[in-house]
């Protein structure tokens, strides 16, 4: 029924992605590092008027550049205009661009995959991107990934149009050349080269393969390359100009360059890493993916899935071999599995498959009761209460995990898939609605920002040390001070309202200081909680000013 026209199928995937990323996504505390450091550069903005240049607190930010900024600075925007002035530490408002990008994702698969396989082959496509782990992960994050799939998605969806126009005995219309080079445009403003890398390594390979780029000249390529620099450049020339060079010194020279040679912040991993990693990020379409590999190779030479293999191979090597790692930089190859993986169920490839390729749907189940038993230890240490709603929902997630794999001899892998997909919306409702937020022992900085705003002093009245993660300046205020336990003793002397949070390994240098300086304080409280960046446990006093106001 939903396949029956283009309005149903993505009403459908509209709902089925608002089930899937929806929940936990107004209630889970600002993540760090990444995803608080993003909101906080947008808020520091948004307080400064400046939107070219891009700053942490007193440090600059040149990592990215400024279109994420851009986007959540609108959504934040709207949000003062509807709440008022909350909406500058509310994380909901931040989201809102990755939230948009990722259900735009779900419905561009659908739209790119319809060269490729009929309206239901699109919609089973566009359900396997709206269930995937990773997606519903980047969903609930303020950071460029899940807009940059979205960017990328209508550049490939365009770009599949001009390879195939042949089969398909339609040319290349100006608006699907004109959505190429806007796409690739906005994801140069989200994530610099991204874009173009994975679009770049997908046409290489076709061109090698065709001995010729012919099929590129449908995306009239000299007015759209015009349009891309005619929306990019003024951008990146007044970022030069605004930081002397300095941007793309750090950007590109420290950033970028770092990364392919190194693993930065921790995150080298070995070549195989990511097809490790897929099992968890692109589950569960993953075991249907697996399913449809001997229908790919069988038919490599086919244009179709010469397309769908160019997309994903090149560039799939590539970050295998670069040193730093991270999930979500696969992504977007992962449309490109999901329907690859149509378009062999509708040619009954995933019907014909033996036992031992079969048996992964029992994968399925498999992850859910691992992550179940995870969560459940997880909640032992860090929750808060008995989370009595999200057991009976795991559970009930489970049952249809089991019945998913089941069922798959019988009624097949795609109807099984179905059924599994229910089941992970429902694990992902308990996940992320009934238990991450109730993990308070991971959210040290919304319990420090409560005490701040609950104390009535400004932001600039407060020092914190050790602790300096990004959430604690967004949720208590950019002028927070991340000092030392010298100076945090200082500011406490000058008297007023003033307050600091000192982290247990320096309370031996506070104590000293506050002798030396005869402090008057007195500790109005205590948080204790497990930092997840370090892996470390935290024991934060809080210290309130006693001395008269100078």
């Amino acid at each position: 029924m939903a396949a029956a026209s283009h309005v149903r199928a993505c009403a459908l995937l509209v709902l089925v992605s608002l089930v899937a990323f929806l929940p936990g996504f107004a209630s889970i505390s600002p993540i760090d590092r990444d995803e608080a450091r993003f909101a906080q550069a947008s808020k520091q903005m948004l307080e400064s008027g400046n939107f070219i240049d891009i700053r942490f607190k007193e440090d600059v930010r040149y990592k990215k550049p400024v279109g994420i900024h851009w986007l959540q600075v609108a959504s934040v925007s709207l949000g003062e205009a509807i709440v008022g002035p909350s909406a500058r530490t509310t994380i909901a408002f931040y989201r809102l661009p990755s939230l948009l990008g990722a259900i735009g994702a779900v419905l561009l698969t659908y739209w790119a995959a319809l060269p490729f396989v009929s309206r239901r082959g699109a919609l089973l496509a566009g359900g396997m991107m709206a269930t995937c782990v990773l997606l519903g992960i980047e969903a609930r994050l303020a950071k460029t990934d899940a807009m940059l799939l979205f960017t990328i998605l209508a550049s490939m969806g365009a770009l599949a149009r001009a390879y195939l126009a042949r089969e398909r005995g339609r040319p290349v219309s100006r608006l699907d050349a004109a959505i190429f080079w806007t796409g690739l445009a906005v994801g140069i403003l989200i994530k610099g080269p991204m874009a173009p890398l994975f679009l770049g390594l997908t046409i290489l390979p076709l061109v090698v393969v065709e001995r010729s780029g012919r099929f590129l000249l449908g995306l009239r390529p000299l007015p759209g390359i015009l349009w891309c620099l005619l929306l990019v450049l003024p951008w990146f020339v007044a970022i030069y100009f605004v930081t002397n060079g300095a941007f793309y010194k750090l950007a590109v020279g420290v950033d970028m360059l770092g990364k392919v040679t190194e693993g930065q912040e921790g995150h080298w991993a070995p070549p195989g890493t990511y097809l490790l990693l897929i099992w968890g990020t692109f589950w569960p379409s993953v075991a249907l993916a697996v399913m449809a590999l001997p229908f790919a190779w069988r038919a490599r030479r086919e244009r179709a899935v010469t397309f769908l293999i160019a997309w994903v191979v090149p560039t799939w090597i590539v970050f295998e071999i670069t040193a730093t790692k991270l999930p979500h930089y696969v992504l977007p190859l992962y449309p490109a599995l999901a329907i690859l993986t149509a378009l062999a169920a509708e040619r009954g490839e995933l019907d014909k498959v033996g036992r031992r390729l079969r048996d992964f749907v029992w994968f399925w189940p498999t992850l859910g009761v691992a992550l179940s038993i995870g969560l459940a230890v997880g909640f032992y240490y860090f929750g808060q209460g008995l989370a009595a709603a999200a057991w009976p929902v795991l559970v009930l997630a489970v049952l249809l995990l089991v019945l998913a794999a089941q069922s798959a001899a019988s009624v097949g892998p795609v109807a099984a898939f179905l059924v599994a997909g229910l089941g992970a919306l429902v694990l992902y409702t308990g996940v992320y609605h009934a238990i991450v937020p109730h993990l308070r022992s991971l959210w040290i900085s919304e319990q420090l920002a409560a005490i701040a705003r609950d104390s009535g002093c400004p932001a600039d009245r407060i020092a914190t040390v050790p602790y300096q993660e990004p959430s604690l300046a967004f949720l208590a205020g950019t002028q927070i001070r991340f000092t030392d336990p010298s100076q945090a003793a200082d500011l406490l002397k000058e008297g007023g309202c003033a307050l600091a949070f000192i982290g247990k390994p320096m309370l031996p240098l506070f104590a000293a200081r506050a002798q030396a300086v005869g402090l008057n304080a007195q500790l109005v409280g205590q948080v204790d909680g497990f930092a997840y960046n370090g892996g470390r446990r935290q024991e934060i006093s809080v210290f309130r000013s006693q001395e008269p106001a100078r």
